[in-house]
């Protein structure tokens, strides 16, 4: 059986409404789960909410509803906001779902009954925000806790804690085994140095006399779980996992050929809950070193240099841009304007700026121009046998000089006017091949600087071949066939290679094209193939349809 490719986000947490870095991260997973489906892999992606925990309780009393309302009500937003976004997963996790609960409880008393959770008494200092005790490493220089950790109280109380320091030796050998772990490699390096510096073990419960919005432990049920070891779990929960089996390898089918998965999480929750926590949890429960998960991990987009956070003030919604400039335009700018694994500033006149540039005037410049001439001098009819630039383009990619015999009879003219369109072929050609190896690496703003050089190469060889001149010389007939097709095929291929970060305006340019028409097709993903992404998919005697404006300029 072919193994599914498992994609998983950090799923949201429902204290507060999304904003556009939960946007981001979605838009990114789906991108990268649209890209393996279009190279003909299964996809099993899974994305969803993080319910429980003592702010949301809190949040919860503020507003005068019950936790389980409250939460309903945020799940909503987010729910509503990928279906904008057209963010398509396979599987929706929600923490308190029964499934979960079940899989969090079989877990817990695994490792209890392991003798790998153990019950003890602890005082010090409290984060109210990331729901901890801190220690002294957790201090500044000036012997302070930051304002990263929020409100800190003075806290004594009996919990239950998992002997989390036991595996640190563990798991400095497989980050050190494995050496693309954690993607960036400067991140890998990072979590390295953290668990070099971990002591201690991780405190796994609260007592329900100050937070009963949780799952109750299986062997107390005076505690709840502490919100990372239960919201963690969902990557396993939702995917099959049975926490009744101890070993890895009687897992059930449908749970080994869709693990492990490749989770895309944010910088700020790689240490200690991603890169520590899970992980350990992961190997404490029988996950052998080739069951553990790859953390794809991405940047934050900031506003002005500054974090964007809701309590400064500055969070940018993302459903307020949609309605502004559509989901496509969204999707675009936070695909192309980010390089996976770094910060960027988010600034709404860079997004007009690049879908006017990329889209507007350049793409669907393109689209635009090349449809109404294949209308207006050939009725819609594309020519393309006896291509003497496919000729030319065939000789170049495989490095050899171009002779005079391989121009035949042509004047110089016409001899111009093929090898320009050779080189528009040789650069469509480049972006195909070099589309897979970006893709791979998770570079989506790359792979789309591929199809921007294609789209101004062919806008510069409609200028300086000037089709509407061609149109009036009845000798240079085969030259204006070669360019109508050249440009028709190069938007066949270009509406392939943004599929994944563009589905919309892919099928727009299919729909025009009059390619691929069936109904069964209309609006789905079967509808691209990368392996379709090779010259001469457009049969010649091929009739496109109608120009229709699919990237209309944005007016600021």
């Amino acid at each position: 059986m072919a193994k599914t490719f498992y994609i998983t986000t950090a799923i949201d947490y429902t204290n507060s409404a999304p904003h556009i870095g939960h946007a981001y991260e979605k838009v990114l997973a789906d991108v990268i789960a649209r890209y393996h489906r279009l190279k003909g892999e299964k996809v099993f992606f899974l994305t969803g909410v993080d319910q429980h925990g003592q702010k949301v309780q809190q949040s919860a009393a503020q507003t005068g509803l019950a936790p389980v309302e409250f939460v309903e009500g945020i799940t909503q937003k987010f729910v509503d906001l990928w279906k904008k976004l057209d963010v398509k997963y396979d599987e929706w996790a929600e923490t308190t779902d029964e499934r979960h609960q079940r899989v969090v409880r079989g877990i817990l008393q695994r490792l209890y009954d392991d003798g790998q959770i153990y019950k003890d008494k602890q005082s010090g200092y409290y984060s109210v925000r990331q729901e901890q005790f801190l220690t002294d490493k957790e201090r500044g220089p000036d012997g302070e806790f930051g304002p990263e950790w929020g409100q800190i109280e003075f806290r004594e109380e009996e919990n239950y804690y998992f002997k989390l320091s036991d595996h640190k030796e563990w798991l400095l050998a497989y980050i050190d085994h494995r050496k693309d772990a954690v993607i960036p490699d400067f991140r890998q390096t990072e979590l390295r140095n953290a668990v070099e510096r971990l002591s201690g073990d991780l405190c796994i419960s609260r007592p329900k006399s100050r937070l009963d919005w949780g799952i109750e432990l299986p062997f107390d049920k005076d505690f709840v779980t502490y919100v990372w070891f239960d919201a963690l779990t969902n990557y396993i929960s939702f995917a099959g996992y049975d926490p009744g089996i101890n070993t890895y390898e009687k897992q059930p089918q449908e749970f080994r050929d869709k693990w492990p998965a490749l989770q895309i999480i944010g910088k700020d929750i790689l240490i200690p809950a991603h890169g520590i926590y899970w992980l350990i949890m992961l190997h404490a429960v029988g996950f052998p070193d080739e069951a553990i998960p790859q953390l794809l991990v991405h940047g934050w987009w900031n506003l002005g240099g500054a974090k964007m956070s809701k309590s400064a003030g500055n969070v940018i919604d993302p459903d307020a841009l949609i309605e502004k400039y559509g989901a496509e335009a969204i999707r675009y700018y936070l695909m192309s304007d980010i390089a996976t694994g770094s910060d960027a500033d988010f600034a709404e006149e860079r997004l007009v700026s690049r879908y006017n540039a990329d889209l507007a005037n350049s793409l669907g410049n393109l689209l635009n121009r090349a449809l109404p001439m294949a209308q207006r001098y050939r009725a819609g009819l594309l020519r393309s046998r006896d291509s003497i630039s496919v000729r030319l383009f065939e000789v170049m990619a495989a490095g050899g000089q171009i002779s005079d015999s391989d121009f035949g009879s042509l004047d110089p003219i016409s001899r111009q006017i093929v090898l320009g369109i050779a080189e528009l072929l040789l650069t469509i050609d480049a972006a195909v091949k070099s589309y897979p190896v970006i893709m791979n690496t998770f570079e989506t703003n790359e792979a789309l600087k591929g199809v921007a050089a294609v789209c101004t190469k062919a806008n510069v060889r409609i200028e300086a071949i000037a089709p509407w001149q061609l149109s009036k010389d009845k000798s240079k007939a085969g030259q204006l066939d070669e360019l109508l097709y050249a440009l028709t095929e190069c938007l066949r291929i270009l509406a392939i290679l943004i599929s994944p970060m563009l589905p919309k305006a892919a099928h727009g340019i299919f729909d025009q094209l009059n390619w691929k028409m069936q109904p069964e097709l209309s609006g789905k993903e079967e509808r691209f193939s990368l392996a379709d992404a090779k010259w001469g998919g457009l049969p010649d005697g091929h009739v496109v349809g109608k120009p229709v404006p699919l990237f209309p300029r944005i007016e600021q």
